[in-house]
């Protein structure tokens, strides 16, 4: 049986200064900002950003006192706080855990169930916080950073040859450069493969 975990999705890290970190990731490192929102409950934002083809970070930060990110962030002013990995079934995943004997928690469901999630402990998962979520990663994502809608790929002639950018099942887009050699010896094998 396979697994139903699909991919990383994000790192999410926890900071004390948002403004900070958004100034760092965005101008710095290029990141291209995606999707937020701020959690009145929890007392915290979280905003996703894409790297790159397809790497993506979450920077969370504290509203207010009473943010459940303050034990967290007590004694530093930032970190790793979790991975997320992407799920195609939330269920069949914590079946998987159950016959496994792996706990896990905070069973979730967000935005008119367009994100399931539930987490492993880091006693249970080598120090390590795990957010399993089952949502469809373009939902989450700038539409700077992924592919028009019905349209999976997209060329480009380039000095060289061709660039290809193609969709990425995990949402996102990624770019392939071609020598004018390899775009025809791939338009050739596409073509005999369809024979």
């Amino acid at each position: 049986m396979s697994s139903p975990i699909l991919r990383v999705d994000h790192v999410s890290i926890a900071v004390q200064d948002r403004l900070k970190a958004e100034n760092f990731f965005r101008t710095v490192l290029g990141a291209v900002p995606c999707t937020s929102s701020l959690d009145p409950y929890m007392k915290y934002t979280w905003e996703i950003m894409a790297l790159g083809d397809l790497s993506r970070i979450e920077i969370l930060s504290p509203t207010s006192q009473g943010s459940f990110l303050d034990g967290f962030l007590k004694e530093k002013w930032g970190g790793v706080h979790h991975v997320t990995l992407q799920t195609r079934d939330i269920e069949e995943t914590k079946e998987l855990l159950r016959r496994n004997n792996v706990p896990f928690f905070g069973e979730h469901s967000y935005y008119d169930v367009l994100w399931k999630e539930i987490y492993i402990h880091p006693r249970d998962a080598f120090g390590l916080l795990i957010q399993i979520a089952e949502f469809h990663a373009e939902d989450w994502l700038s539409d700077q950073v992924k592919m028009p809608r019905n349209c999976n790929w997209m060329v480009q002639k380039t000095d060289s040859g061709a660039q290809v950018e193609l969709a990425h099942p995990g949402g996102g887009k990624m770019k392939l450069n071609l020598t004018k050699e390899e775009a025809q010896r791939l338009a050739q094998e596409l073509l005999e493969s369809c024979d």
